[in-house]
This record gives C-alpha cells, sequence and structure tokens, in this order.
C-alpha cells in the first residue's frame, strides 16, 4: 500500500532516509538535519515536497520524496521523483510499480512530466522504469551546493 506521510511517520521516515543514504544509490551521507528538514517541509505544505510512505502487509518498508518545479521544455509542471527506497528485502514485491500507478492516477491535471534519476548501475530499477515508460534523458546534471559553494 502506498500513503501520503504522517505526523507519526517522523520516526519512520528518519530510518529508511538514512538507510537509503546510507546505499550505493546515493554519492554520500547527508546530515540528520537535512532529513529533518525535509519531513517538516513535507508537513508544512505539499508546495515543495510531498512524502509517501509505502507499507507490506502494514508495515511500512520504503519511501517516496516528490517534489514540483515549472518545466518550460515540458510545458506545465514536472513533479520531479527525488527520492524512492524501499527495504532490500522487499524490493521485487510490486511496490515500485504500486507507487506509479498510485501517482498517475492522484496526479493533478497540471503535471505533465514525471522524472527520476537513477545510477547506472541499479538495473532492476532501470528495468522498472522502462517498463513504466521512462526513456533516458541525454543531458548531464551538474550541481553548485550555495552554502558551501562545493561541487560534490
Amino acid at each position: 500500500m502506498i500513503r501520503k506521510m504522517k505526523k507519526e511517520d517522523a520516526d519512520i521516515f528518519y530510518y529508511l532516509a538514512e538507510q537509503f543514504y546510507a546505499s550505493d544509490a546515493v554519492l554520500h551521507p547527508i546530515p540528520k538535519k537535512h532529513h529533518i528538514d525535509a519531513f517538516n517541509e513535507i508537513m508544512r505544505s505539499s508546495v515543495y515536497l510531498e512524502g509517501f510512505i509505502f507499507e507490506y502487509n502494514d508495515q511500512p518498508v520504503g519511501y517516496a520524496i516528490t517534489s514540483k518545479m515549472y518545466s518550460q521544455e515540458a510545458g506545465g509542471i514536472m513533479l520531479w521523483i527525488d527520492e524512492i527506497y524501499i527495504l532490500e528485502e522487499y524490493r521485487s514485491k510490486g511496490l515500485g510499480k504500486e507507487f506509479f500507478h498510485y501517482l498517475k492516477t492522484t496526479l493533478d491535471s497540471s503535471i505533465v512530466r514525471l522524472r527520476l534519476e537513477v545510477e547506472k548501475e541499479n538495473e532492476r530499477a532501470i528495468e522498472l522504469y522502462k517498463s513504466l515508460g521512462f526513456g533516458p534523458l541525454a543531458y548531464d546534471q551538474m550541481i553548485l551546493d550555495i552554502k558551501d559553494g562545493s561541487r560534490k
């Protein structure tokens, strides 16, 4: 089951997010404060972030975070699937497909594009995304962290 995060999900979200940021799916861990700030933003409003909990047999086993931005290229609002994480033992049980079905059936009509990142080595996720209609984007991404000027 997929559902929106609630205030009482804070501890499970922090646990799952810490597991995600300790995995090979990300470049480096982040401070716990970032998890707390993200959760607070999810609870404050759905303007910037929305959070979802994945449950299997009534147990929380994963989460996703999405954010919205206007894309001139896409001609409307783009939903960025910022993070998806499912505990290893619950992968390949249909939760990823269920999440994308949930999104597609509950999306605001102003959303015209879904976008996500995936590690090139994560073949299982790539196959899932391709089966759902995602295709590669020919752009490379670059970042600059404003607070410290780094290019992590």
